[in-house]
């Protein structure tokens, strides 16, 4: 991404696989990221990016001079996505004449959600909400509190997504991945299991064919079919969750309760591969909702990691609850077009 030396309106788009979530910045104010421009549409109910943004546009009555588009797929040289579990296919050329923008940037949509833990904050507002809230008892972490840090951010929604966040100095830079579609490591006799059952299903298993919405449906389809139960058909990862908080399903909280787990098993592996001591930032959809069970059984296969447990325990991590993380990351990254730096000390 070029820096511009003049701050301007920027539209923002947080692309997945289910919605698009729009909003716009202002690279110069101290909140980049305007509230109240935060609107959120249907993938299905729209032919093409383009299309969506002019309907918002139209709705809003806001404007924008360029836009950054954080999408859930690889990046092809900065200038074309194909949008993993999502129809739309995306060129920042096309997209930039088709909306008469100055210039369209496209980057991973973890790229973003990384960047946005840079204007985010552990300390809750006036109504009591707060960006952070940390995981276990290790104390977290002030970005840009050493002059080295490397962080990782993972979360599942309809996928899972991986980023890193590298800090050197007053720079700072984001690793765009698709680690969520690296091999899944059993580590437990009962990972084992649900690997075979998964394996028969779909050959290769990859992480995120279990942590995301459809791995927790996968999960729950292992863990009865490894208990002897049949398991319920069409059942969604809502009606699990839902069965779980309430009780009423021993299978649906045995999935959740896996989930969490392996979550933190596959999130302790990234620590390792990366050397992100500094931290892991957990996001995605589904983090707020499972957050009572990450508290409790995230931690525990986090720091199961053999000979560096030790490095582990001291490891931090936090879960964003912040609801707009793809769209705070925009912000963060339009500031950084503008020439300028998000980075709080």
């Amino acid at each position: 991404m070029a820096n511009v030396s003049a701050a301007a309106p920027t539209l923002l788009a947080d692309l997945g696989g289910t919605n698009v979530r729009f909003g716009i910045a202002h690279p110069e104010q101290d909140n980049p990221l305007v509230q109240e421009s935060i609107r959120r549409y249907h993938v299905k109910d729209y032919a093409s990016l383009a299309d969506a943004a002019k309907q918002y546009f139209k709705e809003t009555g806001h404007e924008a001079q360029r836009a950054i588009i954080a999408a859930a797929g690889r990046i092809d040289n900065g200038e074309t996505v194909k949008v993993t579990n999502n129809p739309w296919a995306i060129s920042a050329k096309k997209l930039a004449g088709d909306l008469d923008l100055e210039w369209v940037h496209l980057v991973n949509d973890f790229a973003a959600q990384s960047m946005a833990v840079m204007l985010m904050n552990d300390t809750k507002d006036a109504e009591g909400h707060q960006d952070l809230v940390p995981v276990g008892s290790v104390a977290v972490p002030k970005i840009g509190a050493k002059e080295e840090q490397t962080f990782v951010v993972v979360g599942p929604g309809t996928g899972l997504g991986v980023g890193g966040l590298l800090i050197r100095g007053d720079k700072v830079s984001v690793l765009q991945t698709e680690g969520g579609h690296a091999g899944f490591a059993a580590h437990s006799a009962e990972d084992i299991e649900i690997l075979k059952v998964l394996n028969l299903r779909y050959g290769r298993v990859s992480n995120e064919r279990l942590i995301s919405g459809g791995g927790l449906v996968n999960l729950y389809d292992a863990i009865c079919e490894i208990s002897g139960q049949k398991p319920e058909e069409g059942i969604t990862p809502e009606i699990i969750t839902k069965r779980a908080t309430d009780g009423t399903c021993a299978m649906c909280q045995r999935a959740v309760e896996t989930f969490a787990g392996i979550f933190g098993s596959v999130a302790g592996d990234l620590v390792l591969t990366l050397g992100a001591w500094d931290g892991v930032y957990l996001t995605g959809g589904m983090t707020p909702i499972l957050l009572p069970w990450i508290q409790k059984h995230f931690r525990e296969r986090f720091e199961a990691k053999g000979r560096f447990r030790d490095t582990m325990e001291a490891v931090p991590t936090q879960a964003i609850m912040n609801p707009e993380p793809g769209l705070i990351g925009g912000a963060a990254l339009a500031i950084v077009e503008a020439g300028g730096t998000p980075l709080r000390r």
